[in-house]
């Protein structure tokens, strides 16, 4: 790295890389934020810290006073100990994380996944190559990690296969699978993930409320068609041009090998079965999608309460978590039973099995965030702390448009020492939904900008579990490639859709448009 400018944003990187290997695991950041929220409990109850609920009276008419708890009480001590296992397993996201991914990971593992990503890149037209890598990227997000491990280094093989330079493809793919991470046309396993935590936060101010797993599609939907044309620019006017003309060192074939595999290594038979397969799939898929459009409008509608008013799709909503579980289940195994990588149900439940051992640490994760989360609210300090939080906005006449914009970028800020999506917004949620609930902000909208800081700098910090394997993929085309290079090249990736995101969820607050189907921006705490 002879070039000064980069040896600088190495530098830079370092020291970020540094600071954030200093952290703890995201696991023990939530034990150090229990203690943390231990002593403030103490210092707040002994202190008197509270509030006045704004939707709920005494039996006597008089208004709510909140009081800080202290978690040092016996009730709640007791609370922790008797109700542990109870706390874990009822925390919100679990069900939903756990319901999808045994359907996600069958279709992952018998190749479905996969296929449908390679197959979409290869048959792109060589003009459209950029935006049809750029939205296999963001929709590949259903597919979780086979979406890094598949479709990103397999875009730097096409582009080298088309005379463009590998490490542009690369980039394109990362900037749409990390960058545009909550991207997509369809809702899948993170936004079950995300309204879980979201759910759990609502709690303190609104228990009747209900989480819907497409309360963000519209949202998600437009994001990665305004991300897809950033991408796109970038990569073809921006990026591959300061990267220049592809020139394999001396003696590397890397792209000639790599670009078209020959008919002795893929033989004609697997890719007949990978044709039945993908056909099977479709049908099955197909035939998931009618049967639920069926349970809406044939008689009987399971999934309608009819006459319930502005609760009439609340079963279908609800379903949809239950429903891209059979609609990954169903297709996967179509794909496997016909393409030979499910030869009979054992195989499927090896897969389902193999994809709840990938959550293993979720799981601890998931136990940590869990107690932080109840123990926040059995304090009362998140209630106390968003009503306070909105009347000292509300005095100051804060624009809404502003403070979303301060949210995200508070996101993108926290996301470059935090990776992980689910610990992130536990930590912000029970603070940042109840307060914008306050304000008038619907928690999906809260939820929706919590996702475009989140996605942004994905793809410049290398703390982001996939940055080193990135990085592998791109040495594997220049083995001169180093952390700073893999940087520069994706910053104006993170810089544009940061932009871009923010302007598209200030547009959205300020129209009042609907975030997915029956849900919107704004939001009304009913009074008693």
């Amino acid at each position: 790295m002879s070039d000064p400018q980069t040896s600088r944003q190495s530098g830079i990187l370092a020291r970020i890389e540094r600071a954030g290997n200093r952290l703890p695991d995201p696991a023990f950041i939530f034990i150090w934020l229990m203690l943390v929220v231990v002593a403030i409990s103490v210092l707040a109850s002994f202190f008197g810290v509270q509030a006045v609920h704004p939707t709920q009276q005494m039996d006597d008419g008089s208004p709510l006073i909140i009081e800080a708890a202290s978690l040092l009480s016996a009730e709640n001590i007791q609370r922790l100990l008797v109700e542990m296992p109870t706390t874990f397993t009822h925390f919100h996201p679990m069900g939903y994380v756990l319901v999808v991914m045994l359907g996600a990971g069958v279709a992952e593992r018998s190749g479905l996944f996969g296929a449908v990503m390679s197959r979409a890149v290869k048959r792109a037209p060589m003009a459209l190559l950029t935006p049809v890598v750029a939205l296999l990227a963001m929709v590949g997000n259903l597919a979780a990690d086979a979406a890094y491990v598949v479709l990103i280094p397999l875009a730097g093989v096409i582009f080298a296969a088309a005379g463009r330079h590998p490490v542009a493809g690369i980039a394109a793919g990362f900037a749409g699978v990390s960058g545009g991470f909550s991207a997509n046309l369809l809702p899948g396993q993170l936004d079950a993930l995300l309204f879980g935590v979201t759910e759990a936060a609502v709690d303190t101010l609104d228990s009747s409320w209900v989480m819907n797993i497409a309360g963000n599609w519209y949202f998600i939907a437009v994001m990665t068609l305004i991300y897809l044309p950033v991408i796109w620019y970038l990569t073809d006017k921006v990026i591959e041009p300061r990267l220049g003309r592809y020139q394999p060192a001396d003696g590397d074939d890397t792209a000639a090998a790599m670009a078209e595999p020959t008919s002795s290594e893929v033989p004609e038979t697997i890719d007949e079965r990978e044709n039945a397969g993908m056909r099977r799939a479709g049908i099955t898929a197909l035939l998931v999608i009618l049967a639920w459009v069926a349970m809406c409008f044939a008689p009987g509608t399971p999934l309608i309460n009819e006459g319930a008013g502005p609760a009439t799709m609340q079963p279908f909503y609800q379903s949809l978590v239950a429903g891209f579980f059979i609609l990954f289940l169903a297709s996967g195994w179509a794909y496997g039973s016909a393409s030979g990588s499910v030869k009979s149900h054992r195989d499927v439940v090896r897969m389902m099995s193999e994809a709840m051992a990938d959550l293993s640490y979720y799981l601890v994760l998931a136990f940590a965030a869990a107690h932080f989360v109840a123990m926040f609210n059995w304090s009362n300090l998140g209630l106390i702390f968003a009503i306070n939080g909105a009347g000292v906005i509300q005095s100051a006449n804060l624009p809404l448009p502003i403070l979303m914009t301060l949210i995200i970028m508070l996101t993108a800020s926290i996301n470059l020492f935090i990776g992980s999506a689910s610990a992130k917004w536990a930590l912000l949620a029970p603070v940042l939904v109840p307060m914008l609930m306050l304000l008038g902000i619907s928690p999906e909208m809260a939820t929706a900008a919590y996702r475009v800081g989140d996605g942004a700098t994905n793809i410049i910090t290398p703390l982001m579990p996939y940055f080193p394997l990135i990085l592998t993929f791109c040495q594997r085309w220049d083995r001169n490639f180093g952390l700073g290079s893999l940087a520069a090249t994706m910053i104006p990736y993170s810089i544009w859709m940061l932009v871009t995101g923010m302007i598209l969820a200030v547009i959205w607050v300020a129209a009042g448009l609907p975030l997915g189907p029956g849900v919107g921006t704004t939001y009304e705490l009913l009074q008693p």
